[in-house]
């Protein structure tokens, strides 16, 4: 799935994740691909299935909507 990289940086902002946020904002591309950027996104904390739970208006929601 693609994210953009603002919304992941946001995500590690409302962590308090201040330092992942300013390396991620370096390394990742302007779209992250949750497959093949995983391993990025481990560096700095991320596993792709919470990330997607958590995006206002991403999987998470959609799925919560669902009841599952």
């Amino acid at each position: 799935m693609q994210i953009d990289k603002a919304q992941i940086l946001e995500f590690l902002r409302s962590q308090g994740d201040n330092d992942k946020a300013a390396q991620a904002e370096t390394q990742l591309p302007d779209q992250v691909d949750t497959d093949q950027h995983a391993g990025l996104l481990s560096q700095f904390g991320i596993n792709p299935a919470d990330l997607l739970g958590k995006l206002p208006g991403g999987l998470g929601d959609k799925l919560g909507g669902l009841g599952l």
